[in-house]
């Protein structure tokens, strides 16, 4: 029954979108996004929070970051993706591989997480969470992705604008020197608002 695993991950992230600014640094900054992080509460990582304007609705661009067709053809360190169950209330369970980073130190990763995205506000939010499913392929390190979410409104002064706001904790696991986790994660997130630009434009 996914219905209050679902329940849950909505009230952590609404939680986490409530931590007042002072709990956050500033891990990157490009044109088009910020990525803060701070401890996080769930392992001995960070969260992050990424947050920038993106020019287009909110239904379309969370069509782009969660799981289906979309995701695939821009998101350049997603390298398959397979939904392996799907239940009702846009509820879903997928397994996807991520390309190796960092002149390959991070070796490519493979997730099984669970997915669920709901209404927030005048907007959406997209969120997921790891599960202990199945069996690991032998070339793939399994991560886990503690709490995550996409938060995204549309901007009340520009509604052709949306604000959208990511809280990702990954736990990469394998033997990583913590500095370029950190240093991955802020890229990665900065990258992922480029590229979500360039793919909704197209």
């Amino acid at each position: 029954d996914p219905a209050p695993l679902a329940s849950k991950l909505r009230n952590t992230l609404v939680r986490y979108h409530s931590i007042g600014d002072g709990e956050w640094r500033v891990a990157k900054k490009t044109k088009d996004a910020t990525v803060w992080h701070k401890p996080s509460e769930e392992f001995s990582g960070y969260l992050y929070k990424a947050q920038g304007v993106v020019e287009d609705v909110t239904n379309r661009i969370v069509d782009h970051i969660r799981p289906g067709p979309y995701r695939l053809d821009w998101d350049s360190l997603m390298t398959s993706m397979d939904i392996v169950e799907t239940f009702e209330e846009n509820c879903c369970v997928m397994r996807y591989t991520t390309a190796g980073q960092l002149w390959n130190i991070i070796a490519p990763r493979e997730f099984v997480d669970f997915s669920y995205t709901t209404t927030y506000e005048d907007g959406l939010l997209t969120c997921g969470i790891s599960l202990d499913y199945g069996e690991v392929r032998s070339n793939f390190v399994r991560g886990f992705n503690h709490p995550c979410g996409w938060f995204c409104v549309p901007l009340k002064d520009s509604p052709g604008h949306s604000l959208l706001t990511g809280y990702i904790q990954t736990e990469l696991r394998g033997m990583l020197p913590q500095s370029a986790v950190d240093s991955a994660m802020s890229s990665t997130l900065a990258s992922f608002y480029s590229d979500l630009k360039k793919a909704l434009k197209t």
